[in-house]
């Protein structure tokens, strides 16, 4: 399946219904009186979070949905009948943005949430209605009124308990396939990743959602490499497991270029859990490990793990610590949720 993030969409609620002129006609009843019914009422359009799905995919093919437009009244005291609604239906933690990009109207994080993105016309009101004492032959009727048009951007930030980062090569990708079931691209040039990868993660009797995030160079907050766009799917995350190739020369530099990017990023990702690690520590000896770890540990002010997903060293207790770190977050935002309740009960 082709992974998209990004979408935009045209929108048109139904328009109402009109009403309807009409006159009761039996025999023998020489005043009927007026019996039009009101138009029907034009569908709406709603958002629809769904399970099963992880791109925008399907809104590349299809980018205009509008509902029904409501039925006409008609003779006899029948009202139109309501237009069909149209739903577009999109992954969880997809985000609705205004035509402006900006203005956010919806985010749908759980399955089953729903959001009105535009609301159908009301139908006309038939002749019946206007019926008085002093008038009782009206011939007036209303026109339905017209749904609502509208241009959206539909933007889709992956739901993952933790996200994986690094400069390109870092080993992101194989790591991802070594704790996981997942099959990202692995390749040893840059950029290999051009989409973030999901896998599910089990750590003992806990499991957790792990996003591989394409490689960050200097300068991708302003388009260099593929840019800094899918930072967005990890805007979610509890936890950033930042992984920093040990056979750099400069494993220090290497972190404060990805940690640059996050903070000209913003969206509150430089103040998230991160876990340092270096990577494919198979590929060099023990003594250049220990000092480049050592050069960390100076600016980071505890050392970093060291892993290496071809021979499996560590793995198991970086599950672990990336559950324990996922646990520990989700019991901080319990606490705060809260004491935020128990501030507010407290106001006059």
């Amino acid at each position: 399946m082709k992974f998209l993030d990004q979408a935009r969409v045209f929108i048109c609620s139904g328009d109402g219904g009109n009403g309807c002129l009409s006159f009761r006609r039996e025999k023998y009843i020489e005043f009927g009186g007026p019996d039009g019914g009101d138009g029907g009422r034009g569908g709406d359009v709603w958002a629809e979070c769904v399970a099963n799905l992880n791109t925008l995919v399907d809104f590349r093919y299809q980018q205009h949905f509008m509902a029904r437009k409501g039925g006409q009244g008609m003779g006899k005291n029948r009202s139109g009948a309501k237009g069909d609604d149209a739903v577009l239906k999109i992954p969880p933690g997809t985000q609705i943005f205004a035509e402006d990009n900006e203005i956010l109207i919806a985010d749908l994080t759980v399955p089953g949430e729903r959001a009105l993105l535009a609301k159908g016309g009301n139908g006309g009101f038939g002749n019946a209605h206007f019926k008085s004492s002093t008038n009782r032959a009206p011939r007036r009727i209303n026109p339905g009124e017209p749904g609502e048009e509208l241009t959206l951007w539909l933007r889709l930030k992956l739901i993952a308990d933790a996200g994986v980062i690094g400069l390109p090569n870092a080993g992101k990708s194989t790591f991802l396939a070594a704790v996981s079931a997942a099959k990202p691209k692995i390749a040893d040039y840059p950029f290999t990743t051009i989409h973030p990868n999901l896998g599910v993660v089990i750590a003992g009797d806990k499991d957790f959602v792990l996003a591989d995030i394409p490689g960050l160079i200097e300068g991708a907050h302003e388009g260099a490499g593929i840019g800094d766009r899918f930072l967005g799917h990890i805007e979610r995350c509890r936890v950033i497991l930042h992984l920093i190739d040990v056979t750099e020369a400069d494993p220090v530099s290497a972190y404060k270029t990805v940690s640059a990017e996050l903070e000209a990023y913003g969206a509150g990702l430089e103040e998230k859990l991160e876990i340092v690690a270096l990577s494919k520590c198979d590929a060099i000896s023990e003594k250049e490990i220990q000092e480049k770890s050592e050069k960390l540990a100076a600016l980071l002010g505890e050392h970093p793990a060291h892993l290496s997903a071809v021979s499996q060293l560590n793995m198991d207790m970086i599950r672990y610590k990336i559950s324990d770190a996922i646990q520990a977050a989700k019991t901080d935002e319990k606490q705060s949720q809260e004491t935020e309740g128990g501030e507010v009960s407290w106001q006059p």
